[in-house]
Formats: structure tokens, sequence, C-alpha cells
């Protein structure tokens, strides 16, 4: 059948709502995903910007055609479009437009939810409006039905709880409760690495991509290879990272350099070097200095002839008295309000944007003024500036912990009082291990949740190219794995801050050695639940991991149960949120009224 050109609108609107759906994905699962190793210290935003965008785009292009067919073809069934391309374009239309409109309102208010959960929700509701519910697959349907893929919202964070609480006990008995805990982590790193790196392997070879047929080796094939590049990365950091670990915190030897890494067992005898400073090692504690005073909650209101707080008065520190102290939303203000004024005064693109629209605000009046309408013209450029370098600048980790003074930064501090505190040079050991088990579990989602977007976009690109609803099974092109795991990335560059303020640090206290378990715990659920073509939500699985890890302090007062209430609470209401979101639109498209 030839292209159904009467359905180019269709198609358009349908590949819009796709990478927007893609878009959304990035800001909240992947940076979700990313929180923990940026709340650890481990690695600042920009750098989980660059590595996320590497390894979600080679999971995605490799492994993640797999799972686009359980979202495709498992929850509505062929039969039910009867034929109907155009129809079948709607559905799946109307399904991103349903998960995108309810995953960018989430993300817009910092309200973290599954994009996974969502687009299946949506695609649920859209199948009632076109077939009824009888056609929907609710039951298990041979693991792609519903039944199947909700089971996972009980599963998946459950599984990541005992995987990454398992991964942080076995640190801490070795390592952790040691009287002298520094040499024990130096030398055990190889045993870690040899964890992360076969879990990694794991991922490309027995997940594998379709195309090359990784998935069907035999298990003795599968378990020599995942183990032996596991074993060889051991010996690669026993050879070369040990040495330098050594040379850097045991020696405080200030001289050394990462590239003095490939000098391997050479760094043992290297001399120490004369005079008294001493290598740095970063501190890893979730509360810094600079954090403790960005907010003051004795803080008085100016008294200024309106009597309201000015952006002057924040910028010159102007404290004056007066009856009241701040409220909650005056202490959040004057806290952006000077981390605005911060970013002001750097050098660059981003200091001038931030001038610029400073400098440039639309005076009093409606936005059609003629003065207003010229400003805001003026305005675009440096808007679109702020947008695309805002969250590699923003200050997530002050955001975390809470305003202080507020009941969020009163509770923040009783979680952390109850995890204990461990040795710099310690947690500096495993924050190179996180670096690797960050990386893989961005790979894993990238193989995982690309299957959201693809799935529908794949199954409409199909029908309007060929004309045939029947056709809407086949492959998934690698052009369109290629386009929305770029989108993704765009996401997490642009608009991922939004999300990883209100996550990491808000549920328990995050450190390297918590970091690396809770990664390595949530990307091998991910990959076991992938390998059976069950889409969980990555979201689900790093966040029971923080759960699990967070028990392991050894009482449940080190874990913040209000913001895990509120995370179910998000994921629960998704279901309904979303698929009635999408079933209303495939009806009222459906049925409208239409002149022939």
């Amino acid at each position: 059948m030839p292209r159904l050109t009467q359905y180019n609108y269709v198609f358009a609107i349908g590949t819009f709502f796709a990478l927007l759906d893609a878009y959304n994905n990035g800001a909240n699962d992947v940076a979700n995903a990313w929180a923990t190793s940026v709340s650890s210290r481990s690695v600042t935003y920009r750098q989980a910007m660059i590595l996320g965008t590497i390894f979600e785009m080679v999971g995605a292009i490799t492994v993640g055609a797999r799972t686009a067919d359980t979202i495709k073809n498992g929850i509505i069934p062929g039969d039910a479009f009867k034929g109907d391309a155009g129809v079948q374009m709607l559905a799946f239309t109307c399904a991103l437009a349903g998960a995108s409109i309810w995953v960018m309102w989430c993300t817009r208010h910092s309200a973290h939810v599954s994009s996974s959960y969502s687009l299946i929700s949506s695609v649920a509701g859209v199948g009632v409006a076109v077939a009824g519910a009888s056609k929907v697959q609710w039951g298990w349907n041979k693991g792609k039905g519903l039944g199947a893929i909700f089971a996972g919202l009980g599963m998946a964070p459950a599984a990541s709880a005992c995987f990454g609480a398992i991964i942080f006990m076995l640190i801490k008995m070795t390592v952790h409760l040691r009287k002298n805990p520094v040499p024990w982590a130096i030398w055990t790193a190889p045993f870690f690495f040899l964890i992360a790196g076969t879990i990694c392997t794991l991922s490309i070879v027995y997940k594998g991509s379709p195309n090359l047929g990784l998935n069907k080796k035999p298990a003795w094939y599968v378990a020599t290879v995942t183990v032996s590049c596991g074993v060889g990365l051991a010996a690669l950091a026993f050879l070369l990272f040990v040495p330098y670990l050594y040379a850097k915190v045991v020696k405080r030897d200030h001289t050394v350099r990462w590239y003095h890494m490939f000098q391997g067992p050479l760094l043992f005898r290297r001399p120490s070097p004369e005079g008294t400073e001493a290598a740095r090692v970063p501190d890893y504690a979730v509360v810094q200095h600079h954090d403790e005073e960005e907010v003051k909650p004795e803080l008085k209101k100016s008294d200024s002839s309106d009597g309201e707080i000015t952006p002057a008065d924040h910028e010159k520190g102007i404290v004056v008295s007066e009856e009241r102290q701040l409220n909650y939303k005056e202490l959040m203000q004057q806290g952006q309000d000077r981390f605005h004024a911060r970013l002001r005064a750097k050098s660059g693109l981003l200091g001038w944007a931030m001038r610029y629209l400073h400098e440039n605000k639309v005076e009093v009046g409606e936005i059609y003024e003629k003065r207003n309408m010229i400003i805001t013209l003026k305005r675009v450029p440096a808007m679109i500036v702020v947008g695309a370098l805002y969250g590699a600048n923003y200050d997530i980790h002050a955001a975390q912990t809470g305003i202080h003074g507020t009941p969020e930064g009163r509770r923040m501090e009783r979680v952390y009082a109850h995890a204990p505190k461990y040795a710099n040079e310690v947690e500096h050991t495993y924050s190179f291990v996180q670096v690797l088990t960050a990386c893989t579990a961005s790979f894993a989602h990238g193989a995982n949740d690309i299957g959201n977007a693809v799935g529908p976009w794949a199954v409409i690109y199909s029908a309007w190219n060929t004309g045939n609803a029947a056709k809407s099974k086949a492959p998934v092109p690698i052009w369109q794995l290629a386009v929305l795991s770029a989108t993704l990335s765009l996401g997490l560059i642009t608009y991922g801050y939004n999300i990883m303020k209100v996550m990491g640090n808000k549920i328990t206290y995050h450190s390297p050695s918590r970091g690396c378990s809770m990664e390595m715990g949530a990307a091998l659920t991910v990959l076991i639940f992938s390998q059976y073509s069950l889409p969980v939500s990555t979201s689900m699985c790093i966040t029971g991991a923080t759960v699990g890890v967070g028990l392991c302090n050894g009482t449940i007062k080190a874990v913040n149960w209000q913001r895990v209430g509120l995370l179910v609470f998000s994921w629960i209401m998704t279901i309904p949120i979303a698929g009635t979101i999408g079933g209303l639109a495939m009806g009222i498209v459906l049925n409208a009224p239409h002149f022939g």
C-alpha cells in the first residue's frame, strides 16, 4: 500500500510527542539515575551530562530495540484496529500525548514519576477507548501484558533494595567496620571493580543487541565472557589503580596526577615529595560550608517602603529587624535570589544572559503593551542561553539538603544524623567505582527506557510509511533509536536539574560507597527484568536501592519516609491519571465530527 499522505499531520504530531516524551524521560528518569552520583559528589553535574549522554546513546542504540516490542505489541493486540492504519496512528499518538503531558507537568513541579509507567498506562487507556476494555491485555500475556508489567511496580524496587543492601553490607563489613579502613579500601578495590565490571559486561553480552545475537549464546559462553571481563578489569585495577591510590592516599603525595596511574607498581617506589603539603582528597560531606551560609532562618524582612524584600537587599546582605521572621516562601525566594546573584557575577555566556534578563525585565502592564513586546523579543536570545546553561550551573547540593530554618531542612538534618560518616580517604576509593557503576546504570537505562517513546513512534512511522497496520510489527529502525536517545540526553542536559535537586540526598545520606552500591543494585535489577522484556522503571529501581542502602545504617530513621511515601503515591497516581488523559484524548479525536 502507498504511504498515508492524508495522515501527514498525525505523523507530525506523533513525532512531536515522541520527542517530547523522550525529552521528559531524560529530564526525569535519567536525571534521577545520575542524582545518586551527583549527590555523592563523585561526579559534577557537568560530568554527569557528558557521561550520561554517551552511555545513554550507546545503550539505546545497541540494546534498546528489544524492550520496545513489549510496549508496541504486548498491550493492545494488532487486530483491535481491524487493519485500519490511520486509527492505529491516532491511537499511539494519543498515548504519547497523554504520557508526555503528565510527565511534563510533574517534571515542571519537581514531582518525580515513572516515564515507563506513564506511557504504559496511557497506552492502556487508549486501548480501552479504541476497542473496549476486553481487548486490552490485562493479564500476563507471556510476560508482555499489563499484569506482567505492573508486577514490576512492587518487584523491581524490592529487588533493587535487596541487591543494593547486599553490596553495601559487603563494603561495610569488609572496609568500613575495620579499625584502619584505608588500607582495606585500597586493597579490596579490585574486587568491587570485578563486581561492577561483570555487571557492565553482562548488560552488553547477556542482554546483548538482537542484531548481534549475543543473547542466544549458550550459558557457559555468557558466564565465561562476563566473568573474564570482570576479572580483567580487576587485574587492571590491581596493577594501575591500587598503586596510584596508595601514593595519593597513604603516602599523601600531592604531586601525583591521574596520568601517573600508568606507571603501575612503580608508584610504590616513588619517593615522597619534600615539604609538608599533603595530597588533597575531596570532601564528600553532604552539607558543605557554603551550603550552611545559603539562608539564615533568623533573617528579617527589610524596612523598604512597601514592606517587601527586594533583590537588592538580598545581594547587599541588608538585614533589619521586624516583628516576624521570614516565612517558607520568602526563605526559598531569598535563596534563589542569592544564587541568581552569583550567576550574574560569572563571566561567559550564562553570566551575560542572567545580567541581561535582570536588567531588562518586563515592565508593569499587559504583555501586549508595545514596550513589553519589544522587551520580550529582545530577551529571547538570553532566555535561550539560560535555558541551555542554567542546569549545568545549578547548586544541586544546596537544594537537596533543604533550606535551613524550614521543616524540610530540619528533617534532613535528623536523617543525616543517623547515618555514620566514613573517612574521605575511604570514600575517595569508591568514587572511582561509582563512576563505572553510574555509566553502567546509564547504559542500562538507555537500553530499557528508550523503548517507551520509540515503541509507539515505530508504530506510527511504520503505519504511515507502509499504509498497513500489520507492518507496525517490523523491527525498529536504528535511526529512530539514535534520534530519541539524543533527545533523551538533551532533556538531561537542559532540565534534569529540576528533578535532581529533589532526589538523591532527600531520601537518605549519600556517599560514594553507598552510591556505587545503589547504582549496581539498580542496574542489576534493570538488566534482569529487561532480559524478560519487562520495561521496569529505572527510577523505581534506584529509589528502591537507595532505601535498601539507607536501612543498612541500622535504623529506619536514616530514611526520609515522607519523601519515599510521596514517591510511591506519585507512582500509583500515574496509572489512573495518565491512562485517563490518553483514553479521553483518543475518545474525543476518534468520535469527533468529520466531513467527508
